[in-house]
């Protein structure tokens, strides 16, 4: 049966304390999130499924509005930073997420609460989890005060992660162009590691020892980033205070060899795209991951090693029963992303299923969203 769909925004706000605030508007000390209800016309239920994603704006996405029609009932939640992640902090994004499912169960009456993970809200339902369980965090990878263990988050009951990869910080750093090698200066570059660079003598398909020296590169950038940033934000604090801060640009955030070679990580996508157009251009465009950063948010959300925001890493910890699903003609998360997830969950009450043809947003594939609803609701059907 397919149900007529209503849609109900609201507004959430709690209190928080924190020593300065990160998003433009609203009084210090208060914290205010959009969210919004999608349910099936005149069908009640105590379960609900809730969404979020770290910079928001997934409440019209396909699989919402198919995931009501199949009668569950659905609730995204917006975190502070909807639309701009230049000074996200990750760990402020699980109390938002937090109060937005306290609010939902206090406002709808329900009783048992499912995470959805679409896309890079799937690490962070991974890392909500985790914290819900068992809270260990104290302060932000920047060293400022943000205790989780008395946050009080309330835990959910399962998850389910559709298209989702496996962290921010993994995901940058696997587009990240390897090939620039003065931060200030993006066209000092390493013309063997520039994979639009025509001049390039290595191209698709890339032998296994240069992917191996690419990927390292990758790596390698991200951490000299994280290093300047530590020792910039020191520096800022011993000058000015607690409270220093200080934004930047990344250059470079859409090179990842899978993009021109349709052999690594394979799948169904088309060779020459990513999820958001022409790589080369997003490369170097103004929409690209961790384009304008600050300090702060690139420990948080965007550094190999310093965020804690790690799907695998959380994944590992979450006890709840856990639903993956692939797809593959995906050109934004990618298989190994999709098996990683499903391999780190420690334990064996978890599920995988793969689409076949549906891409990153299934755009104009009515049919492959109704079949990870489908897939959804009968994983949600064995368990409660």
């Amino acid at each position: 049966m397919a149900y007529s769909v209503k849609r109900e925004s609201y507004g959430v706000v709690y209190k928080e304390e924190a020593a300065f605030k990160d998003t433009y508007g609203g009084e210090p000390g208060s914290v205010f999130i959009e969210c919004m209800r999608i349910s099936p016309e005149d069908h009640a239920s105590d379960q609900v499924v809730v969404f979020s994603h770290p910079i928001g704006g997934g409440s019209f996405l396909p699989i919402m509005s198919t995931l009501a029609r199949a009668g569950m009932h659905v609730v995204f939640v917006n975190t502070r930073y909807r639309g701009n992640d230049s000074a996200l902090i990750m760990e402020k994004c699980l109390l938002d997420l937090g109060a937005g499912i306290a609010d939902a169960k206090r406002r709808f009456n329900y009783t048992s609460v499912v995470l959805g993970g679409w896309s890079g809200g799937g690490s962070l339902s991974l890392f909500y989890q985790e914290q819900a369980q068992s809270p260990t965090i104290e302060s932000t990878p920047a060293g400022d005060p943000l205790n989780l263990k008395s946050a009080d988050l309330p835990k959910a009951d399962a998850i389910m992660l559709i298209a989702a990869h496996v962290s921010r910080s993994v995901t940058l750093t696997e587009w990240m162009d390897a090939s620039i090698n003065n931060e200030l200066d993006p066209s000092d570059r390493n013309v063997d590691l520039d994979l639009y660079n025509p001049t390039n003598p290595n191209r698709a398909p890339f032998t296994q020892a240069y992917l191996a020296r690419y990927r390292q590169a990758q790596i390698d950038r991200n951490r000299k980033i994280t290093d300047w940033v530590r020792a910039t934000l020191a520096q800022r604090i011993a000058e000015e205070g607690p409270g220093a801060e200080q934004g930047f640009v990344v250059h470079g955030t859409m090179a990842d060899p899978r993009w021109l070679d349709s052999s690594v990580d394979p799948n169904d996508r088309v060779p020459g795209t990513c999820y958001l157009g022409d790589p080369r251009t997003v490369n170097m465009g103004p929409v690209g991951l961790a384009r304008f950063c600050t300090l702060r948010s690139w420990l948080s959300q965007w550094s190999f090693d310093a965020s804690n925001a790690h799907g695998e890493h959380n994944a590992a910890n979450v006890r709840c029963p856990v639903l993956v699903i692939g797809n593959l003609a995906d050109n934004a998360c990618t298989p190994s992303h999709t098996h990683r997830l499903f391999k780190a969950v420690g334990h064996a009450d978890k599920e995988l299923h793969q689409i076949e043809g549906a891409t990153h947003y299934y755009a104009g594939q009515p049919e492959k969203c109704a079949e990870a609803a489908a897939i959804c609701g009968n994983w949600l059907k064995a368990r409660f």
